[in-house]
C-alpha cells in the first residue's frame, strides 16, 4: 500500500515563486505521510499567450538545471518521491520539450517523458513553442508499483495508455493542464476514467488550475470509479494505491487477456 499526493496548484509566470511553493508541498506531503508527491503540467511556470517561443526557450533548463536539481533535493531530504513536469531546453531553435520525471525517496531521476502529443486542437497550437518527444518511457517501479507516465493530451490517444499497460504499468499519471472549454470537463472525466476501465489500472491525474485550466484533479480506480476529484482551487488530495486491486480487477474483467490479437493489425490492411 502507497499513499499518494496529488497537488492541483495554479502556476505563475515566476518560475522561482512556483519552485519555493514546490519545495513547499513537498515536504507538507511528506510529513502527511504521503510515499509520492504528484504535480500538474506546466508547474514550472505559466506560459500567457504573449509569451514568445524565444522568452519560453530562454526560461527552459535542462534535466540538470536548477529547477529538477531543487526538486531532487527536497525529494531526498523529505525521503519521498516525486512526479512533476519542466520545460527542458530542446536542440530545436525556439522549441522546448514537455518533460515529466519521476524522482525516487534518494533524489534520483529515474524516468523522463517528452510529451509525444502536442495540443494542436480546438484553437490551441501547442506546436508553436514546443517541440514533440518521439518516444513512450517504459514505467517503472516505485512505491506505488509500476507507474508509467504520460502527460494530458496524451490521454485522448488510448494507444499511449495501452502501450504503457502493455509494459507492465498499474498505474498511470498524468500530470495535465486541461484547457477550459465546451465540454472540456465531461472529456476530462471521460478520459480519465475510460483509460483507467480498459486497462484495469489506478490513473492519477494531478490537474492545474486557474489560469486557462478547469483544475478537477482526480484519482481513478481499476474499475474506472473516481476515488476522488477536485473543484477548481488549489488544494491537495490523498489517494491510497494497492496494486492487488489492480490484479483483482483484470481478473474479474479480463479485457487484457479477452483481447483480439490475431485480428487487430489486420487493420492496417483495410483500404482507407
Amino acid at each position: 500500500m502507497a499513499k499518494i499526493a496529488v497537488v492541483q496548484m495554479k502556476a505563475s509566470i515566476d518560475k522561482d515563486v512556483n519552485q519555493d511553493r514546490i519545495l513547499e508541498y513537498i515536504r507538507q506531503t511528506a510529513e502527511e505521510g504521503a510515499h509520492m508527491c504528484t504535480f500538474p503540467e506546466f508547474m514550472m511556470f505559466h506560459t500567457p499567450s504573449d509569451m514568445t517561443p524565444a522568452q519560453l526557450a530562454d526560461d527552459s533548463e535542462d534535466i540538470t538545471g536548477p529547477f529538477v536539481t531543487s526538486i531532487c533535493q527536497a525529494a531526498k531530504d523529505n525521503q519521498i518521491e516525486v512526479v512533476g513536469t519542466f520545460y527542458e531546453t530542446s536542440p530545436v531553435p525556439e522549441r522546448v520539450y514537455d518533460t515529466a520525471f519521476i524522482i525516487n525517496n534518494s533524489g534520483e531521476i529515474t524516468s523522463t517523458y517528452r510529451k509525444t502529443h502536442l495540443y494542436d486542437a480546438l484553437g490551441f497550437t501547442e506546436s508553436d513553442k514546443l517541440v514533440q518527444g518521439d518516444a513512450i518511457s517504459l514505467p517503472i517501479q516505485t512505491s506505488a508499483g509500476m507507474v508509467g507516465v504520460l502527460i494530458c493530451y496524451d490521454l485522448r490517444f488510448p494507444e499511449v495508455s495501452r502501450a504503457l499497460t502493455d509494459a507492465g504499468s498499474q498505474v498511470l499519471i498524468a500530470p495535465s493542464a486541461w484547457v477550459r472549454g465546451y465540454r472540456k470537463k465531461d472529456h476530462w472525466l471521460i478520459m480519465n476514467r475510460a483509460r483507467a476501465i480498459e486497462n484495469g489500472c489506478y490513473v492519477i491525474a494531478p490537474a492545474h488550475t486557474k489560469n486557462i485550466y478547469c483544475g478537477h484533479s482526480m484519482a481513478i480506480d481499476p474499475f474506472g470509479d473516481i476515488i476522488f476529484e477536485l473543484g477548481d482551487e488549489e488544494d491537495i488530495a490523498y489517494v491510497d494505491i494497492n496494486t492487488s486491486v489492480v490484479d483483482s480487477t483484470r481478473e474479474k474483467l479480463p479485457l487484457l487477456k479477452n483481447r483480439r490479437l490475431d485480428i487487430y493489425p489486420e487493420l492496417k490492411d483495410i483500404p482507407k
